[in-house]
C-alpha cells in the first residue's frame, strides 16, 4: 500500500493545515507513533451453473481466471500459487493510499480454498496488511427461480446442479500515526480508516465475482446466473481504536 503519509525511512509527522481542506503533509519529528488497527470483515456467495467438480477443476487452475478477472487491478505472479496486487488508489480525508498486498491461493483442503496474505517483497510502507478469505463450495439441485426486472419478472431454469461458492474475508490493515494526530479524534480517524476498507472491498469484490462467473460459464458454454446469484454482506465489528 503505497502511501502519502507514512515513510518509515525518516521520521515524519503530519502536519494540519488550518484551512477547511484538511491537507495533510510531512514535517520532520521525533514523536512516538501511535498505531491504529481498522478491520472489516464481510461474506458472500455466487452461483455457478454445473456440478461440484467441474467447477473445483476451474478454480483448481487459478494461474489463468484469477489474473484475467483481477483486472483492472494489476497482478503480478510471485512464488508458487502467489500474486501481487495493485488495487488502485483510494482517497480520504485529504490523503491517497494505493494498496499493495502479495497474496497466495493455497491448494484446496476438502473443497475449502484459502487465500491470504504473504509478506511482501521490499515492502516498508509503515503499515501491515492482514488479508484472509476462504472459498467453500456446496453442489444442490437446481430448480426453476423466478427474477424480477423492474416491472416485469421471468421464470429462469436453472441446470440439474449448481455449485454454490461460499467465502468469508477478513481484512485488517495497522497503520502507524505520529502523536500528534492525538490532536484528531480516536472516533473520526477510526470511521475513516473502517470505511476507506469497506469502500475498497465493496469496490472490488462485486466486480471480481461477476468477473469470474462470467468467465467460467462463457469458457464452458453456459448460461450466466442472473444478478440474484451474487450476494455481498458486511460483518459488524466493535469499534477499535489505538493499539
Amino acid at each position: 500500500m503505497q502511501s502519502k503519509f507514512i515513510n518509515h525511512s525518516q521520521n515524519t509527522f503530519l502536519k494540519i493545515s488550518s484551512s477547511d481542506s484538511m491537507q495533510l503533509t510531512y514535517t520532520d519529528s521525533i514523536e512516538q507513533q501511535r498505531t491504529f488497527a481498522f478491520t472489516v470483515s464481510f461474506n458472500g456467495r455466487m452461483d455457478m451453473y454445473s456440478d461440484l467438480d467441474t467447477v473445483a477443476k476451474y478454480l483448481d487452475a487459478h494461474e489463468g481466471w484469477f489474473c484475467r478477472c483481477a483486472q483492472p487491478m494489476k497482478v503480478e505472479p510471485v512464488a508458487d500459487n502467489g500474486y501481487i496486487l495493485t488495487v488502485g488508489r483510494f482517497g480520504s480525508f485529504g490523503y491517497e493510499v494505493e494498496p499493495k498486498i502479495a497474496v497466495v491461493l493455497n491448494p484446496p483442503i476438502d473443497r475449502v480454498y484459502l487465500m491470504q496474505t504473504i509478506p511482501l517483497p521490499d515492502c516498508d510502507e509503515g503499515y501491515e496488511v492482514n488479508y484472509r478469505a476462504n472459498m467453500r463450495l456446496e453442489e444442490v439441485a437446481g430448480n426453476v427461480q423466478t427474477q424480477s426486472q423492474g416491472l416485469f419478472s421471468k421464470q429462469i431454469t436453472m441446470p440439474q446442479r449448481v455449485t454454490k461458492v461460499n467465502w468469508d474475508l477478513d481484512l485488517k490493515v495497522k497503520v502507524e500515526f505520529p502523536q500528534f494526530i492525538s490532536k484528531l479524534s480516536p472516533n473520526l480517524i477510526q470511521a475513516t480508516g473502517d470505511r476507506l476498507l469497506t469502500q475498497i472491498v465493496r469496490q472490488i469484490s462485486p466486480r471480481l465475482t461477476y468477473k469470474v462467473q462470467q468467465d467460467f460459464h462463457n469458457s464452458h458454454d453456459f448460461p450466466m446466473p442472473p444478478k440474484s446469484s451474487r450476494q455481498l454482506h458486511r460483518v459488524p465489528h466493535p469499534q477499535q481504536y489505538a493499539v
